[in-house]
């Protein structure tokens, strides 16, 4: 009886740590995901201001006829 006893709980500390690493690796594919959703957020507002930029910079140079 004491074997069962030992086979079970071992059967049961593996039991936890594979449901452990499975959670462990969804939290760090949610983790990743977050971080590239981030960097493209990043990078689409980084291409408005330069485009904003750029079309006021057009603006001054046709106001004040530098742009021909």
């Amino acid at each position: 009886m004491s074997s069962d006893k030992s086979h079970d709980m071992s059967f049961q500390a593996g039991e936890a740590k594979g449901q452990f690493e499975v959670k462990k690796d969804d939290l760090m594919d949610k983790a990743s995901n977050a971080a590239q959703s981030a960097k493209e957020s990043c990078q689409k507002a980084g291409e408005t201001v330069k485009a904003k930029a750029q079309d006021a910079a057009d603006a001054v140079k046709n106001a004040t006829g530098m742009n021909k």
